[in-house]
């Protein structure tokens, strides 16, 4: 593999992530469109003023309080900073490597080795580490790790996966309040204005684009991954660390309680999928292979 410079795949990886807002943008604007066409100017305003005051008014929420959400689900509590000294000696590292004021630390009870942050900007942010991750980590692979999640909280990644669930969400309530209704419109009206293959096509619109709309925000945080990766490299220029820890990670096996530790929704802010070890690729995947982010990190 030709060499990769961690300046050049992070400044690639953001310019994909934002040409994937843009297809998510022209999801909803042509849905919009279509429900226009079908109906009048007047309905689509309507509809889409509605899907925008729901989904903005549900994500924000979740947006001021994504930290505490995080940690509760995962029932994490404050990092000790004797009994977790090497840790908070590694958080401090890389908060003076990345210019960045430290994040509040946490732990989490989890064998496996895993580690997530969040909080909507960087005063505001947390990283949390599972007690597998400082069992099994060495110094330079636990900074890997944090110099990670460091790297998502840099990037602002926390704000621009919000921006990507407003407009899934947005474009799944447009296609919802479409779809229904279809069920109380005249079917005679829609009979004299011969607009029966058009409507039928706007159904069909209305029920796949929520479906590609998500699986385009899944492509934006796989890109991500890829971007924070290489900001941890930026951060602790070297390589090896993040890589022998994807290696460990790649290699350990995860119990049935940790599966049922985390909510399914936690997946994407984790460095690892935490509910699966296994090999997995594909449109549905939350983070890319493992395998895949090792061989970019040996070349950069």
């Amino acid at each position: 593999m030709e060499r990769l410079y961690f300046d050049e795949q992070i400044a690639r990886n953001k310019l994909k992530s934002w040409i994937l807002i843009f297809v998510i943008i022209a999801f909803f604007l042509f849905l919009g469109y279509v429900i226009s066409i079908i109906y009048n100017p007047g309905a689509f305003y309507l509809i889409m003023s509605i899907s925008i005051i729901i989904s903005l008014a549900y994500i924000l929420v979740s947006y001021y309080n994504s930290d505490k959400i995080a940690l509760a689900s995962a029932k994490a509590k404050p990092a000790s900073p004797t009994e977790h000294r090497m840790l908070f000696h590694v958080v401090e590292n890389m908060s003076i490597a990345s210019g960045l004021p430290m994040p509040k630390v946490y732990v989490m009870e989890s064998e496996q080795i895993n580690a997530f942050a969040s909080g909507r900007n960087p005063q505001n942010a947390v990283i949390c580490v599972t007690t597998g991750a400082l069992k099994k980590l060495n110094k330079s692979e636990l900074e890997g790790v944090v110099g990670h999640e460091m790297g998502h909280i840099a990037n602002f990644d926390i704000r621009f996966m919000t921006l990507t669930a407003v407009l899934v969400g947005m474009i799944s309530i447009v296609a919802e309040i479409f779809l229904r209704s279809m069920w109380f419109s005249n079917s005679r009206d829609r009979d004299g204005r011969g607009q029966i293959v058009l409507i039928i096509l706007g159904v069909l619109f209305a029920i796949l684009a929520p479906i590609a709309a998500q699986l385009v925000s899944l492509a934006i945080s796989r890109k991500r991954e890829f971007t924070a990766d290489a900001t941890s490299v930026k951060f602790t220029r070297y390589a090896p660390g993040l890589k022998s820890a994807l290696e460990k990670i790649k290699n350990e096996s995860i119990s049935d309680s940790d599966k049922r530790r985390y909510a399914k929704a936690m997946a994407p802010l984790f460095i690892s999928n935490p509910f699966s070890r296994e090999k997995i690729s594909g449109l549905f995947a939350t983070h890319p292979p493992v395998e895949e982010r090792i061989k970019k990190l040996e070349a950069m």
